[in-house]
């Protein structure tokens, strides 16, 4: 009696990083109520800079108070509002985007398309830009997210660009290449690559190299390029973070074709830290997407109390450079602690400059080479040591044995006691590594006085 999308169990719910999360709630941590609770780890929240935000608002009452000069604005913000959304938080929007980037491109808020978040962005792109049946290329590990958003409703299929460790997982010409032929094979059309730079789960910023080689695949594929760039305010260590319009722009290629071509994602859900208002956008050279995604967009709209008070809060440029400032320098300084007590448990992980999260390595900690043995110390974290973090294999990584931790989620306390965990769940692992190791040695050492003992024997 229900329609095949009610039915059918195509949502990813089942993916270990949802499961990850159905753990968590049945049993959450809190330092007083629950101390033996699972930490979130699985989670992109950045709630490092909240008391910035806070004190803004503290400052500015009549933002909250949805009043303008003393006066209130109720009664115009309840009532119905269109959905090209508020021409004054449009232009807020694109100069604060602009000053991410060090103001070396200059966006245009009648390209700009208000959505509900992030999620809502991406799947509307989806649906103008591809029929159900048709592909989008994503570099791996990706965002779990993405089965969900970019397939479920609208039909359009992921086909994978393995990227390995050999090279930090960067994106090859070679591996675009490879990824496009097998969407071939399996006769599917090929409509555009998505990235998401500064990457999602990597915590890198993509480089010239890759940035290139992503424009060169797209204009010799005729395909188009979505960069997810939400993550582009949180960048606190070199090298520097290049959108793709900048990118496109430095090549001199605004009057080609590949122009239209270019779409950018972006929300203020990760840079200020603000996942619940729901605020997202697309931002696009192509007029026809702009249009049909306007129209789509009065499925999810940003609310027009939201608008306004973030129309206020941006237009405080002392504020957004000082934001920006601060909270990429908290964001350097966390993730700091966090690596120095990874490596204190023998613990490495990927070099990163961007995100709210680090791409773990514990392959040493796998039983095999498996992603069965990365599935079984999953939940041997999540369930024995009350950790909830997201395995490799949720982002497809083609490589077992890699996790997602996120640390700007929770207090330096909550962290402590997460490391303490970690070790715990290090130290059985590295005391047998001790024992194999001293085995060793003196097995060598044995070999080493026989071997002499039968020399001297030889004389």
């Amino acid at each position: 009696m229900l329609s095949k999308k009610a039915s059918c169990d195509s949502h990813g719910q089942d993916s270990s990083y949802f499961l990850g999360w159905q753990e968590y709630e049945k049993n959450p941590y809190d330092p007083v109520q629950n101390p033996n609770g699972i930490i979130q780890m699985g989670l992109a929240e950045n709630q490092l800079s909240f008391d910035l935000v806070e004190s803004w608002l503290a400052s500015n009452p009549d933002a909250l108070g949805l009043k303008r000069n003393g006066g209130s604005v109720f009664r115009e913000l309840a009532l119905f509002q269109d959905y090209h959304g508020f021409p004054a938080f449009k232009n807020e929007l694109v100069e604060f985007m602009a000053e991410m980037r060090g103001n070396r491109v200059k966006f245009d808020p009648n390209k700009l398309v208000l959505t509900a978040g992030s999620t809502s962005a991406n799947e509307t792109l989806m649906f103008c830009l591809a029929e159900p049946g048709e592909a989008f290329l994503l570099p791996t590990p990706y965002y779990p997210g993405f089965d969900r958003d970019l397939k479920w409703r609208t039909g359009v299929e992921i086909v994978p660009i393995q990227c390995t460790s050999e090279n930090g997982f960067q994106i090859t010409a070679p591996a675009l290449e490879e990824a496009y032929q097998r969407a071939q094979e399996f006769n599917l059309k090929v409509k555009g690559v998505l990235v998401t730079n500064p990457s999602n789960p990597l915590g890198t910023t993509m480089t010239t190299l890759e940035l290139n080689h992503l424009i060169d695949f797209a204009l010799a594929k005729e395909i188009h390029i979505i960069s997810d760039e939400i993550y582009s305010g949180t960048v606190f260590n070199s090298p520097s973070f290049v959108s793709i319009v900048e990118a496109v722009t430095e090549r001199n290629l605004e009057d080609t074709e590949l122009w239209n071509r270019v779409h950018i994602v972006y929300s203020l859900s990760k840079d200020l830290g603000l996942p619940g208002f729901r605020v997202g956008m697309i931002y696009s050279n192509n007029q026809t997407v702009v249009s049909t995604a306007t129209k789509m967009s009065s499925f999810g709209l940003v609310s027009s109390q939201t608008q306004y008070m973030l129309s206020q809060m941006l237009k405080d440029k002392k504020f957004t450079a000082n934001y920006l400032k601060e909270n990429q320098k908290r964001l350097r300084k966390r993730r700091q602690m966090f690596v120095c007590g990874l490596k204190g448990a023998g613990i490495r992980c990927l070099k990163s400059n961007a995100g709210l999260f680090c791409w773990v390595d514990m392959r040493h900690l796998l039983k095999s080479n498996t992603f069965e043995a990365e599935r079984e110390l999953w939940m041997k974290v999540v369930c024995e040591f009350g950790l909830n973090i997201s395995p490799g294999s949720s982002c497809h990584c083609s490589e077992p044995g890699w996790f997602r931790m996120c640390f700007a989620n929770m207090s330096e306390d909550t962290l402590e006691v997460a490391m303490q965990r970690i070790k715990a769940l290090v130290e059985p692992t590295m005391v047998r590594q001790s024992v194999v190791s001293k085995s060793t040695w003196l097995q060598t050492k044995w070999v080493f006085q026989l071997a002499s003992y039968d020399r001297e024997s030889d004389r």
